[in-house]
């Protein structure tokens, strides 16, 4: 079993890329991303199998991961999976799934990690939401059995502080990337954002009366511009209550 994404995770979408996907995504693992999920659901299985083996080479260098939209692992082991299904999740070694709500973080089983959107508005799907917020963001967090990746509209070392401010394990990151004019550049500047506030998180005591950080970030040695900068400590209690909530993607 792969541990679960931590640091900037890209998700790809060949039809906003600035160039060639593959080349965006070297860039991006270039710059120390090492998690990529591939998306592209609309392709023939066999041109996605093609474009995954591509992916997983570049990748395999770096000693990333590649984890694929939807059920089908494309001969990898590692899938994320919508908020609708299927349920229970395939047994492969990673599993990811998207949520929204704390109805759909109940729903949760297995699942090794999730991703909560919107954080902000987002350009990759324009009114999808509301959006939640830092705020609404660490309210689902503190519910969350498992690690979280905040994901939607996140393109700024600000908003990526904020969200590992918050208590997620990680940041998804889409149009940030697949619009850089320089993926590796981006994804550096992302990734030192990523570290230095989790670093932050785990080493700045607590104020009087306050209570001491739960993020589960835990700092790791890292190489210049690597994403791979903290290990999620979440346990996997379940959610005490499930309330409908908004922002289905």
């Amino acid at each position: 079993m792969h541990a679960a994404p931590t640091g900037v995770v890209v998700l790809t979408d060949r039809r906003v890329a600035r160039g060639a996907l593959v080349d965006v995504v070297a860039g991006a693992v270039g710059g120390g991303v090492r998690w990529v999920v591939l998306r592209e659901k609309d392709l023939p299985r066999a041109d996605r199998l093609a474009l995954a083996v591509d992916l997983r080479a570049i990748l395999a260098e770096a000693g990333g991961t590649l984890v694929v939209a939807g059920p089908d692992p494309l001969d990898g082991d590692a899938v994320h999976l919508p908020a609708a299904g299927p349920y229970p999740p395939p047994a492969v070694g990673l599993v990811g799934r998207s949520c929204h709500d704390t109805a759909e973080l109940a729903r949760l089983t297995t699942e090794d990690y999730v991703t909560l959107s919107p954080v902000h508005e987002t350009r990759t799907k324009p009114g999808h939401g509301p959006a939640l917020r830092p705020d609404g963001l660490r309210k689902l967090i503190a519910v969350s059995p498992a690690p979280v990746l905040a994901l939607g509209g996140i393109e700024t070392p600000a908003q990526v502080t904020a969200c590992v401010e918050a208590g997620a394990a990680g940041v998804a990151v889409l149009g940030a990337i697949m619009r850089a004019d320089d993926p590796r550049e981006t994804a550096t500047t992302l990734g030192r954002a990523f570290q230095e506030a989790a670093t932050h998180l785990v080493t700045s005591p607590a104020r009087p009366g306050e209570r001491p950080h739960e993020t589960g970030l835990r700092p790791t040695v890292t190489t210049e511009g690597s994403s791979l900068t903290a290990r999620s400590g979440h346990g996997r209690p379940q959610p005490s209550t499930a309330t409908t909530g908004e922002g289905k993607q």
